[in-house]
């Protein structure tokens, strides 16, 4: 895990990959939890007899679920400390390349993009890169926006 100390250490690192989160397993039954929370109960989620015959051969996770796994997988990259508090801000850019089965194994690069100061404090561009073990295509990319309040 990088820790930097206070922005400008985070500013001095812009354009550099911070590293990898460690390998998270997606089990059927995070899928079913998300499947639960969102109310999107589609058959390719959570049903894995019918699953079993369509184009994955198995149940997928949630593109969404896998996106709402970044808290956890960017925790693991990268620490920012001396600041009051970081908030979400929104993405300029989202895609999921490929699935992530049932049982698989994901994990999250992290490039840092830019540090912007703004009126509140300073906005945080990240390229998060979610990864599956084994997979040839990212199952996620996307360009994450944070605010920062030294």
């Amino acid at each position: 895990m990088r820790i930097f100390d206070g922005i400008g250490e985070l500013e001095a690192a812009v354009g550099t990959h911070l590293g990898h989160s460690e390998w998270h397993a997606v089990p059927q039954s995070q899928i079913d939890a998300f499947a639960d929370a969102t109310g999107d109960h589609q058959w390719i989620h959570v049903d894995p007899e019918r699953a079993a015959d369509g184009p994955f051969g198995t149940t997928i996770a949630h593109g969404y679920l896998t996106l709402s796994l970044l808290p956890l997988l960017v925790a693991e990259v990268y620490r920012l400390d001396g600041v009051k508090m970081a908030v979400n801000y929104g993405a300029d850019k989202l895609r999921f390349p490929s699935p992530v089965p049932v049982g698989s194994r994901v994990r999250a690069g992290v490039e840092l993009t830019g540090v912007k100061q703004i009126a509140l404090g300073y906005q945080v561009a990240t390229r998060v890169t979610i990864e599956r073990d084994g997979g040839d295509k990212p199952a996620c990319v996307v360009d994450m926006l944070a605010v920062v309040v030294p």
